[in-house]
């Protein structure tokens, strides 16, 4: 008889390693690539296979043993197993969303937030505009992982209404309250708050400075890794 062919584990690409290696794992048990029950390949295979540090895949296959997709097992038969039954996509509270409206939304926000950032660093902001902005991103720093994602959303909304566009800084809180519902479905994952809370720095450090395209750019990036993630839990 022949052998099957070992799935083949395309490599993570860009910026947001530890959102994207998280992505890439929950695709490929989504699709049956592992499916429940199956071992994973040993630790430094799939590393290599995803082109990311062994310390990235531990962190990643650490925060899908705390949500429930996969489980560890000691002894000789040792190894990272998929759970007999993993949670559903999107399995907190709600419904299952479809994929369309997860990327309609993902659009939106790639379109209207890297707008505002880069309109805000292109403005002369007064003493008061800056602290204000400044002390956000500091609470947001500060916050601990349950109390993240309020302080997350107001330095998104700082940064819109430091646009100087009332309607663009409307139309980023309506898809932002959007996005917390989304968020609520998935695990706090302490790795991408870490990562969140350095690309914040780096977005507030462009608009301050003036820089509209970095802090175009630097919110962009930013999204992409909260975009991966939602892929990879809801889609």
């Amino acid at each position: 008889m022949e052998q099957a062919e070992a799935p083949r584990v395309q490599p993570v690409r860009g910026g947001n390693v530890f959102e994207e290696t998280m992505e890439h794992l929950l695709r490929l048990l989504r699709l049956g690539v592992f499916p429940p029950g199956a071992k994973l390949p040993a630790e430094r295979e799939l590393a290599e296979s995803l082109r990311v540090s062994r310390t990235t895949l531990r962190e990643a296959l650490g925060e899908l043993q705390e949500a429930g997709y996969v489980s560890v097992r000691r002894g000789r038969y040792g190894g990272t197993y998929v759970s007999e039954s993993p949670p559903a996509p999107g399995s907190r509270p709600g419904q299952v969303l479809d994929a369309a409206e997860v990327e309609d939304l993902l659009t939106l926000r790639r379109i209207v937030e890297p707008a505002a950032a880069a309109l805000a660093a292109a403005r002369d902001l007064d003493e008061g505009e800056r602290s204000l902005l400044a002390a956000a991103a500091r609470e947001c720093a500060d916050a601990g992982l349950q109390q993240y994602r309020p302080f997350d959303a107001r330095l998104h909304l700082a940064l819109a209404e430091l646009s100087g566009s009332p309607s663009l800084a409307a139309v980023v809180a309506d898809a932002r309250d959007r996005v917390n519902g989304m968020l609520d479905r998935i695990p706090l994952l302490g790795p991408n708050l870490a990562h969140s809370t350095r690309q914040h720095e780096a977005i507030v450090e462009a608009v301050l400075a003036g820089r509209p395209e970095v802090a175009r750019q630097a919110m962009l990036d930013h999204l992409q890794g909260t975009d991966s993630l939602l892929r990879g839990f809801l889609a």
